[in-house]
Parts: C-alpha cells; structure tokens; sequence
C-alpha cells in the first residue's frame, strides 16, 4: 500500500493522499459530462439540422473512444503516477469543452466531444487511488461512499441541462460543466498527492502485464458483472431521449428531472454498499444488485405490455435499476482493482475499457433499433438482457470464489 489513512493530513496538501470529496469531484465532473447534456439531444439535431441517431453519436461515440482511452490510462498512471495523469487528463478536457461550446457544425462537435474523453481519467484514477490507501473489503466500502456522492452530480445534471437548454439553448450545458471543471482542476492540484509508491519500470511493462489480469478468472467475472450491470444503464442512455420524447411526449426540462430517479436510486445503492459491502461480502452485494435490476427491467417491460404508457412505467424501475447498479459496480470495481494490487491502475483502466466499451456498442445499437415502428420494445429488450448477463456474471464469480477456499487459496488471484 502507498498510504495508510494516518499519513492523510487533510485538505488542499499535494503531498498526502487526497480527501474523499477530492476524488468524487475528479470522478463527479466525468459522470456529469457523460449526461448532461441529454436532454438537449432533440434540439441540437434541429440546431445542426442532422439525424438524432448521427446527434446521439455524441453519447455513444464518446463511450468508445472513453473505452480506449481506458487501456492507456491505467497503465500511464501506474508507470508516472495518479496526480499527473490526472492533471494532465482535466487540462486536456478544459480544452476540448470550448471547442464543443464554440463548434460551428455537428462534425466539430463531435470531434471535440471525442477529446473530451481525457476526463476519464477522473474516474478510473479514483478508484485507483482507493485501491492504492486500503484492502478490498474497504476498498468496496469506500468505492461506494465515492460513487454515491459522485451520484448526486448526475442526478441533477439532466435536470440541470434540461433546464439550461429551455433557458439558454444547448451550449449552456458545455458552459457549466467548463466553469466545473476550472474548480475540479484547482481542488485536484492543490489536494491530490501521489499515492503510487510502486511505478513501474517502463510503459511497455505495463501493457506485458496485462497477461497477468487477462488468465484471472476472477478478474473476467468481476468485469463482466460490471459490463453487463453499467450496459442496461447505457442501454438507456441511447434510447431514453427517443422513448421520452417520441412516445411519453416528454420535453428536455421534464425527461432530466425524470432522470433524477435513476441516479436517486444509484445514491440509495451505493449507501447501502458503504454501510454493508465489509460485512456481507463483496461477492453476495454483486449478486443482490444484479437481481434486483433483472426485477427493474423487468417490471419496466411488464408496465409497458399491459398498456401503462406513462413517464413513470420506464423511469419509476429504473429507480431500482439504479439502486441495483448502486450495489453491484463499487464491489465489482473492488474486485477489479484487487486481482493484482501492484496493478491497480492497470486492472481499472482495462476494466473500465470493457464496461465503458460494452456501454458504447449497447447505447449505439439500442439507439439505432428505436423507430415509428420499434418505439419501446428494442430498449426493454436489451435491458432485461443484460441484466440476466449480469447475474449469471455474478454468480460465475462465486462459484470460482467457493472453489479456491475448497481448495485452501486465499486472495483474487485466480
């Protein structure tokens, strides 16, 4: 371990380890830039006269290339350290939300949005740097007291974007988050001190010990539960805007404050990881989190094949869905990060390429299957889908969990 919580002296010191609000705004300012925006897809493809499915590549687009990204931050963080690639990753972002408040067509947008991927950073690093200040057991408590206050960003970021785009038009949400992301990079800088006391030799030493991840049948267990939990979320994000407008005959201010149930309901599970992942188990939260999606998306899809086509038949589940993420992804991400502890960064970086990348194909092809003539089922579908994923993905770790303490083995590694 690189720290232990008696070096922490507190806030705005660059040479201890950060405070908890440190790093749930580093990883805040990724979430809200995934989703603030949302609500204002409808209108920025009137305001640059293109498709929505060519607008929504705004979401989808930016999960892939935020998928890529993944592989080369982690090991990057674990060879020169959390605090530059950090920094570095929130300048870089700074850069590019400009160039999207200022695009003059929907093709530079979509590039910048594209390099706005850096602040991904803020997200894999968090739970690095947890990984690298505390064991497993509380490393899932912690990651879940991280993720739930960075919950509250996103719960009121579509609510808050809805707003600014019925007020002052599209561009507003890209002002907000750059004037958030100055005050991220400030706190970052004056509070983030290096917790990785064991950089490797080299990059391409990093990426030679990929191998090491890629047998753990753990690790794949972990990451698939984590992909195909976070996938019925990003399922959502594709299709939501489309459902809400096309067939609830939302408008932008009215689908974000709708939003504020999911996240409501990923604050709710994360609490609860925080109170009780050291006393049930990392493995048994994962399982409880991802049936209760299965029940969310489900009964989702019951309300709207008996008729109820209402805002709350898909919004109100999804509070479950949320609740149920809640539960699953901080314990999944600790059993990530702990397969090989001295490659934690590593472990987070191509865990989150494979949620982060699983959530792009899901919200590309959810949002490509929705039309006059599909408006509901294709996203109910792929919901209920990959929550089942998800359980069977749980379970698959269990089972090889049970069958290293039969056999006397302790630890993630196998």
């Amino acid at each position: 371990m690189a720290f232990g919580p008696r070096r922490h002296t507190g806030w705005l010191d660059s040479t201890t380890p950060p405070h908890i609000t440190t790093l749930v705004a580093t990883a805040g300012i990724a979430a809200l830039n995934m989703n603030i925006f949302m609500p204002s897809l409808p209108s920025m493809a009137t305001y640059f006269d293109s498709k929505y499915a060519t607008v929504q590549l705004a979401i989808s687009a930016y999960l892939g290339v935020s998928a890529v990204l993944q592989i080369i931050i982690g090991p990057l963080s674990d060879r020169f350290g959390r605090r530059p690639v950090m920094l570095w990753g929130l300048v870089i972002f700074l850069f590019a939300t400009i160039g999207c408040i200022v695009a003059p067509n929907i093709e530079t947008l979509l590039t910048f949005r594209m390099i706005q991927t850096a602040v991904g950073a803020g997200m894999v690093l968090s739970r690095a740097v947890v990984r690298d200040m505390v064991p497993p057991a509380q490393a899932a408590s912690k990651i879940g007291y991280l993720t739930m206050g960075m919950a509250l960003v996103p719960m009121i970021g579509p609510a808050m974007g809805g707003m600014l785009d019925a007020a002052f038009g599209w561009q507003a949400s890209f002002g907000m988050v750059l004037v958030l992301g100055l005050l991220v990079l400030a706190l970052a800088w004056h509070d983030l001190g290096e917790t990785n006391s064991h950089k490797s030799a080299s990059f391409g030493a990093q990426f030679r010990a990929y191998p090491a991840l890629i047998k753990s049948r753990r690790f794949w267990g972990y990451t698939f539960t984590a992909g195909f939990s976070s996938g019925a979320f990003f399922a959502f994000l594709g299709g939501a805007p489309y459902v809400s407008t096309q067939v609830l005959g939302l408008q932008s201010q009215g689908m974000g404050l709708y939003f504020a149930l999911v996240s409501g309901g990923y604050m709710v599970g994360n609490f609860m990881t925080g109170r009780l992942a050291a006393r049930i188990g990392i493995n048994n939260m994962m399982l409880l989190g991802t049936m209760l999606a299965v029940f969310g998306t489900g009964l989702s899809a019951l309300l709207f094949g008996v008729g109820l086509v209402h805002p709350l038949s898909l919004y109100g589940p999804m509070f479950i869905v949320g609740m149920g993420n809640g539960l699953t992804l901080p314990n999944a991400n600790a059993g990530i990060v702990s397969v090989r502890p001295e490659l934690a960064g590593s472990a987070s970086g191509l865990g989150s390429f494979m949620l982060i990348g699983s959530g792009a194909a899901l919200s590309a092809i959810t949002g490509a299957m929705l039309g006059p003539a599909h408006p509901v089922a294709p996203l109910l579908g792929m919901m209920v889908g990959v929550s089942i994923a998800a359980v069977l993905a749980a379970l698959s770790v269990i089972v090889v969990a049970k069958r290293a303490a039969e056999l006397g083995e302790s630890g993630f590694a196998d």
